[in-house]
């Protein structure tokens, strides 16, 4: 993997968020990581989505969240244009995000995710390439449509 991978956590997620670090560094993958950079239980997870999601997509990388559930990076991360996140819950579904809607953000719990199943779901997400079949690049044009529209 060439590209820098982003991440992010609020409070919540921190400590995945540390531990998955720790496992990028073994793996030598570059990373950068944009926040919290300190355990802060009065952050918000919407800063550290928001700003992953606009390196990722400025850069035309991938990135990783972590929140408490997963679900607010997640929402958060989608109002960024031309990001395509989604919280997978096993390899399957890590895989067909890569390889069906071409993600670029993989959002994960910090309450829920044990470290080595985050670990496998990150590995799947950052080498499955997307399909590029037709009927795949014409539901994100279609994603891509309501970006554009959206008020």
């Amino acid at each position: 993997m060439k590209k820098t991978i982003y991440l992010g956590s609020d409070h919540a997620g921190f400590a995945l968020k540390e531990k998955i670090k720790r496992w990028l560094i073994q793996k030598n993958i570059r990373f950068e990581d944009l926040g919290n950079t300190i355990l802060n239980p009065d952050d918000d997870y919407p800063d550290f989505a928001e700003k992953v999601a606009r390196h990722v997509a400025q850069k035309k990388s991938l990135g990783v969240l972590c929140c408490g559930s997963s679900q607010g990076v997640c929402v958060t991360s989608n109002k960024i244009k031309d990001i395509r996140a989604v919280a997978p819950y096993n390899l399957k579904e890590s895989s067909l995000a890569r390889e069906h809607l071409n993600a670029n953000i993989i959002c994960l719990s910090g309450w829920y995710t044990p470290l080595s199943l985050a670990t496998k779901i990150i590995h799947v997400f950052l080498t499955t390439r997307f399909s590029g079949a037709q009927r795949h690049v014409r539901r994100i044009n279609k994603i891509q449509k309501l970006e554009q529209r959206r008020m």
